[in-house]
């Protein structure tokens, strides 16, 4: 190996094991917001530009975000798995193994966006009423995801890059690409849906072309020796065991993003009982807050590489460290985003879509939201915890509450005793349970790493007194 690899490595090992964790997180975290912004801003001026076009336009946006986030599940899942695998492995010096799950999570992404592709084409018209089209929005709905199934396997294998990059410690590279293609995306937007008057076609076609400019450019990170891990074919592990362990260590984030779609889709389909209005309201409600959560949620993926590189290292306090200062800086991130959005409520709703029925049915659910984003940060840190270091069973347990085992029986309940008033409220009544759940997960989550690291002291405090004994 040569010595620059070497001084790369060590350098990289140095940094993640004795940067002050505060510093170390707040540094992985900030880039990891920017591009999480950055693709949130494009998600909202897509929402805002498309809005002009109708509400039916404006819902067809909503529809697909749920199809989007099939390929987001997948795409976490090789990602979060591989790079989770990954990182523990960087920690115990393993470079190797560390790059044989860097490739190998990398085309089971290519290849899995490849078939969810080629089987949404195959069966698109069913597809686009599953995901909660009604029959004037179908239309818009099918122009707009046509463009978003030819560009699967590059926004999949983007966004498991991405991880992988994150994971690795270098959340900047990923930063690079993301935004890249979120500026392209929004500028694409202005060009083709105004200046050449290429409507919802005009968003989709912007869509596709970004992604897979990002693609390119986060591919050649891996390519060009400006990552310790690298992506080669020849890497690839295809015994089942390994893609296994890759699908297993990354099933919670599956879990969470294919909840996250479900729970759109029935979102979608019970707002639509109330109209397309209703449906657009939900959507412009959805985006916006997970704008908001997009910045908790990028702390917390500063916090992931942190927790893994070290427990991987066996630096147990630092784990516990990480674990309690990410927890705090996103509360106090959020509490600042979610005063402005509950004051100007109206006014954000009207910049997406100024009808009078929208803002209505927006009003409510986005102020009951923003009241309830508080209880996240614990919540997320903790599900974010037990995957980073490897706790495969409470990690997708605490994945599939927020958005899964407890929204959706809610929003199902409300909104059959309550109608659309229980529709707004399913989210944040959700949001409040989760965190009750989330405070024993927690306890449990400190629990494990203190008993790993009392159980390492103990045994090197054995291989010392067999050292000494022996020397006698």
């Amino acid at each position: 190996m040569a010595d620059t690899e070497l001084e790369l490595q060590n350098k990289q090992y140095i940094k993640m094991t004795e940067t002050p964790v505060e510093k170390l997180v707040a540094t992985l975290a900030v880039p990891t917001v920017i591009s999480m912004m950055v693709t949130n801003i494009y998600n909202l001026v897509d929402t805002a530009f498309v809005g002009t076009l109708g509400n039916s336009a404006s819902g067809a946006v909503g529809v697909v975000f749920g199809f989007m986030s099939i390929l987001q599940a997948v795409a976490f899942m090789c990602g979060q798995g591989a790079g989770s695998i990954m990182s523990r492995s960087l920690g115990h010096k393993n470079i190797d193994t560390a790059t044989r799950y860097t490739s190998t999570g990398f085309f089971m992404s290519l290849i899995l966006g490849a078939l969810i592709g080629a089987v949404s084409f195959l069966f698109l018209d069913p597809l686009v009423y599953a995901l909660g089209s009604t029959d004037t929005i179908a239309p818009y709905a099918k122009t707009y995801i046509f463009w978003i199934i030819l560009a699967a396997p590059f926004m999949s294998s983007s966004l498991t890059m991405n991880n992988l990059l994150r994971y690795e410690g270098r959340a900047k590279l990923g930063m690079l690409g993301l935004m890249t293609g979120g500026i392209l995306n929004i500028a694409g937007d202005a060009i083709l849906i105004f200046g050449f008057d290429m409507g919802v076609m005009g968003a989709g076609i912007s869509t596709a072309v970004s992604q897979i400019i990002s693609f390119l450019i986060l591919l050649s990170m891996f390519l060009c020796g400006r990552t310790e891990t690298k992506i080669r074919i020849s890497c690839v592990d295809w015994h089942l065991a390994t893609m296994g362990n890759v699908a297993a260590t990354g099933f919670p984030s599956l879990l969470r993003q294919a909840l996250n779609s479900v729970a759109t889709i029935l979102l979608n389909s019970s707002a639509a009982v109330y109209g397309d209005a209703a449906v657009s309201a939900m959507s412009i409600v959805s985006r916006i807050c997970f704008f908001v959560m997009a910045t908790a949620i990028g702390i917390g993926q500063g916090f992931q590489p942190v927790s893994s590189f070290n427990y991987g290292a066996g630096k147990y306090d630092r784990v516990k460290k990480a674990f309690w200062f990410t927890a705090g800086m996103s509360e106090v991130v959020l509490i600042f985003m979610v005063i402005p959005v509950y004051i100007f409520a109206e006014p954000l709703i009207r910049i997406f879509r100024d009808d009078a029925q929208v803002a209505e049915y927006a009003l409510r659910a986005l102020r009951l939201q923003a009241l309830t984003l508080v209880t996240l940060p614990l919540t997320m840190v903790t599900e974010m915890g037990f995957q980073s270091t490897g706790q495969r069973a409470l990690a997708s347990v605490a994945s599939s509450m927020r958005s899964g085992i407890v929204f959706i029986p809610m929003l199902l309940v409300l909104a059959h005793f309550r109608g659309m008033a229980g529709i707004q409220e399913a989210q944040p009544a959700a949001f409040v349970f989760s965190f009750f759940i989330a405070l024993y997960l927690s306890s449990v989550f400190l629990r494990h790493v203190g008993a790993r690291e009392k159980a390492e002291e103990c045994g090197n405090r054995q291989e010392e007194a067999g050292g000494r004994a022996a020397a006698e």
